[in-house]
């Protein structure tokens, strides 16, 4: 099919056909077959969405298998495939492991940000993939949340500058548009104001909704739908986290924002704005509330400001499960969410449900054909900039460099820019040739722990034998000859003194919900590991792994040097570049780091009457 005149193509679209386009599916809850019959507008891999065996060739023949049943519907609409590639294409074994973002916002550098997400769109392609869930534009205010690690930092100037280089890097090949078959369509998210919520607000205290457009109140509990419920008590069986009453817990994700509207537009909406500036065709809507009203049932914010003052005219898609959240009556909460301005939902599993509930709403009448037309307009007109009508796919021949050697360079360079060098009391950088080296815990041989989630699985793959090069590879592959480097993850190495100690210490890695974390302090285990080694070393470099500042003030005399490493990736070898001098520190502070619990959130440390243990830039160059 060429390219249609698109009021022509929507005047030939049957109703069914209209919500087909509106309705994104997950791999594992439909077929070719169903994309055909029923025209459907986009599937997506969720995180663990992978083929088997998981390989680029796999998921090429997977994304174009259902390319195909799209072609093969009435009208031949193609479809859109989108994934979560945050750090890189990391759901496909062998991927190039990017820092997390707030890494790279620890580098600050806008050149090497948009190479990272132009090796990510490379990737992405190799595999069909055309769609990207990223970059995120939160700007979080408490380091409890979990998605902290996806954001570039608390700093909303920061934020902006760095998130538009990887939407460009994404959606610009060879300077072309988006209608390069090596080009991705980047995702803008969540809007707006995900990185406000509050401690304790996390399906508390949400309203579920505006009644604009629908019938029935305001309810004053969140409404969680059986599947969600399941998968709840899913996460509380398997990390412990405190399910109760339909609540997940007492946490920030997907909370409440009760920030002011001035708040709100001088710290998170700024990004958006540069984004539509910047090309952005896709935002995508938070599960968050603000000031007790879900976004994806704002009609003010989706379609007032950012449709209407803001002039997006790109589409909007839904979150995950999320329009289940905004009412007990499933018809109603579609009517409410298409009626505030979501155009595509993430059903993701019961499609069929979504399109005969969102058909009753429009024969109706409670959903106008009118907001229906509007959806399906600003889809295909996506679909139409990105090339897909001329039936090309996206540019499978660059699977060769998947991983490659090239590719993981970029990786090495935002390692060693992402470092921070915290505390230095003259023993960084290394000598190559330091005599006996004790290098101690688990994280500092697992790639898994140095890569977090959002690595293959959601959680990430910790222990797994993934590509890439641990700090302990790395450590002994720049080792001169004359030094003799030891390895114990509990640090045990008898009665001899080390010239040099090593540890590093590392949160588990998590997604989403389950990063949210009352208490950031290491856990008992690490702190008698930092101590033992400590007695056993003439020198102690402290290695962190986390996607938040962590809070070690007890530790920090116990080290003659402290980095901070984040979330590195696949490519540790960047960390034994900076530790022994053939790449300088560079990086700073994305965000503050505090003392203690008093000192979170962002407003309770701007309040305190002491200084952060480091503040917002901090960073001992090289």
């Amino acid at each position: 099919m060429t390219t249609p005149d698109i009021e022509q193509l929507l005047a030939q679209m049957t109703l069914a056909e209209k919500i087909g386009q509106m309705t994104q599916v997950e791999k594992y809850s439909l077929s070719p077959d169903d994309v055909a019959a029923h025209g459907i507008g986009s599937v997506l891999s969720g995180a663990g969405g992978n083929p088997s065996p998981n390989n680029p060739e796999t998921w090429s023949e997977m994304v174009g298998s259902f390319e195909e049943g799209a072609l093969r519907s009435r009208l031949g609409i193609p479809l859109l495939y989108g994934v979560d590639a945050v750090h890189g294409h990391t759901n496909v074994y062998g991927a190039t492991v990017f820092p997390h973002n707030i890494g790279l916002g620890a580098s600050g550098d806008e050149d090497l940000v948009r190479r990272v997400a132009r090796v990510t769109a490379e990737e992405l392609v190799a595999t069909g993939v055309r769609w990207d869930f990223a970059p995120p534009v939160s700007v979080p205010q408490d380091i409890r949340w979990g998605r902290t690690l996806e954001a570039y930092s608390e700093d909303t100037d920061l934020v902006t500058r760095l998130s538009m280089a990887f939407l460009r890097g994404l959606q610009e090949a060879d300077g072309a548009d988006l209608s390069h078959p090596r080009a991705v369509l980047g995702c803008v998210k969540h809007y707006v104001a995900d990185g406000a919520t509050m401690w304790g607000t996390a399906g508390e205290h949400s309203v579920v909704g505006e009644t604009s457009g629908c019938d029935g109140n305001l309810a004053e509990a969140p409404v969680i739908s059986e599947e969600r419920r399941r998968v709840l008590e899913e996460f509380d069986s398997q990390f412990g986290h405190r399910y109760e009453h339909g609540r997940w817990g007492q946490r920030l994700d997907q909370g409440v924002a009760y920030i002011s509207e001035d708040e709100l537009r001088r710290v998170h909406l700024p990004p958006y704005e540069a984004a539509i500036a910047n090309g952005a065709r896709n935002i995508m809507v938070s599960l968050s509330s603000w000031q007790n009203i879900k976004l994806h049932a704002h009609r003010y914010l989706l379609t007032d400001v950012l449709k209407g003052e803001l002039g997006f005219d790109g589409f909007l898609v839904s979150d995950w499960l999320a329009i289940e959240y905004l009412d007990p009556d499933y018809t109603t909460a579609v009517t409410k969410g298409i009626n505030a301005g979501v155009d595509m939902v993430m059903v993701p599993h019961d499609w069929q449900l979504f399109m005969k509930s969102l058909a009753e709403a429009v024969e109706s009448g409670r959903v106008s054909m009118e907001r229906i037309d509007d959806a399906v307009r600003r889809i295909l007109r996506v679909k139409a900039e990105m090339g897909l009508f001329g039936g090309a796919r996206a540019d499978t021949t660059t699977t060769a460099a998947f991983g490659s050697a090239e590719h993981r360079a970029v990786a090495r360079e935002a390692v060693a820019k992402s470092l921070v060098l915290l505390e230095n009391n003259g023993v960084l950088p290394l000598r190559k040739r330091a005599g006996l080296v004790y290098v101690a815990g688990e994280a500092a041989d697992d790639v898994g722990l140095q890569c977090g989630g959002w690595t293959v699985e959601w959680r990430g793959l910790p222990g797994g034998d993934l590509p890439g090069t641990s700090l302990l590879s790395a450590i002994r592959d720049v080792a001169a000859n004359g030094t003799e480097v030891l390895y114990d993850q509990n640090g045990y190495f008898g009665d001899d003194m080390a010239d040099v100690g090593i540890v590093v210490v590392a949160e588990p890695p998590y997604a989403e919900m389950t990063g949210d974390r009352a208490d950031l302090t290491l856990p008992p285990a690490e702190v008698e590991l930092i101590e033992r080694m400590r007695a056993r070393c003439q020198t102690l470099v402290g290695i962190v792994y986390s996607g938040r500042p962590l809070l070690i003030s007890d530790q920090v005399q116990l080290f003659d040097a402290l980095v901070a490493a984040w979330l590195p990736g696949s490519e540790g070898a960047g960390i034994a570049d900076v530790l022994f001098g053939d790449v300088p520190f560079t990086g700073t502070l994305p965000f503050a780091w505090p003392r203690d619990e008093s000192q979170i959130p962002l407003a309770a440390l701007t309040a305190s009457s002491e200084s952060p243990m480091w503040p917002r830039g901090h960073g001992i160059g090289g």
